[in-house]
């Protein structure tokens, strides 16, 4: 029974000294600079105390001179290197030490772009791509194909390279491919961008931006978007387009008749593209001159002239 209560003691010494910290453990992840940790030294509450990671990726005690450095560690091996920089500066004999995450600050994910509510949050634990959009809202109607994820790939000389990997929307999404739904660790950046849109101006029913459809995005279906030609639209269209080199916009002539009668094939737009049909001036001028004509002969049928110089 005295083992017992001794055994009993002993556990409840330790794992109290931890709780005074306040601090609740976070699944175990390797501590990076700026990270928050909870440490405890059983017998010893003056080590018994929360310390933030310098930028530099190390830590100060009380009464141990030098520095402890604990960035790229797990929880385990940093109590192991407190424990060896106690016994070495002969501070205590085989001390019991305990390590813990209050806060991560060195895993940060930041998610941009075409997301309801762009944010950046701490990967305390490893989360899916998925998981992470699912954090930012959701993607906004007007995302585009691709997610961009940027992330930092260590070399073996110590260096890092910052790599980005394209992630097809339909695919994720509406696929729902295993593999693209990749596994996050912090530290990396996915934006998302808009989709390209093309302008539709002049005479349509329904001007506007459209999204660009991939490869389908064409005169005729940029036409159905905009719900069709509005009345006196001219034969010949025309697309300015900027040069994605120079910047430099230029005209580009489109047989439009020709198109929508089938004489030659449609024609493919671009992101960016302002498509505008112009308006057929002679038949609308001519079309005016009917509309004058029927009012004129409506009012001399009644009794009464009316006509109008506009």
């Amino acid at each position: 029974m005295r083992l017992i209560l001794i055994l009993l003691m002993f556990s409840v010494g330790i794992f109290g000294q931890g709780l005074a910290t306040g601090a609740k453990p976070l699944p175990t992840q390797k501590i990076g600079p700026n990270d928050l940790i909870a440490i405890s030294v059983y017998g010893a509450p003056e080590f018994t105390r929360t310390v933030r990671v310098s930028p530099e990726g190390d830590i100060r005690l009380p009464m141990i001179r030098r520095r402890i450095p604990v960035a790229g560690l797990v929880p385990s091996a940093v109590e192991d290197a407190i424990a060896d920089a106690m016994t070495q500066e002969e501070i205590l004999v085989a001390p019991i030490v305990t390590v813990s995450v209050v806060e991560y600050h060195s895993r940060p994910i930041s998610i941009a772009g075409a997301v309801r509510n762009p944010i950046t949050f701490q990967a305390d634990q490893s989360v899916t791509l998925l998981e992470a959009l699912t954090r930012a809202g959701g993607l906004t109607d007007d995302a585009g194909l691709e997610i961009l994820v940027t992330f930092s790939q260590p070399g073996p000389d110590g260096s890092a390279t910052t790599l980005t990997r394209r992630i097809p929307v339909a695919g994720l999404i509406d696929n729902a491919d295993p593999s693209l739904n990749i596994r996050l660790n912090g530290g990396e950046e996915i934006r998302v961008p808009e989709v390209g849109k093309v302008y539709i101006v002049g005479n349509v029913k329904k001007p506007g931006a459209y999204p660009v459809q991939g490869d389908e995005t064409t005169v005729l279906r940029m036409l159905a978007m905009a719900e069709g030609l509005a009345p006196y639209a001219a034969k010949e269209a025309y697309v300015l387009r900027a040069d994605s080199r120079t910047g430099d916009k230029h005209e580009i002539a489109i047989p439009l008749e020709k198109i929508m009668k089938r004489k030659t094939a449609d024609l493919p737009l671009l992101a960016g593209d302002v498509f505008y049909i112009p308006d057929n001036t002679g038949k609308r001028n001519w079309s005016n001159v009917l509309s004058r004509v029927a009012a004129f002969g409506a009012a001399t049928t009644s009794g009464v002239i009316i006509w109008s110089n506009r």
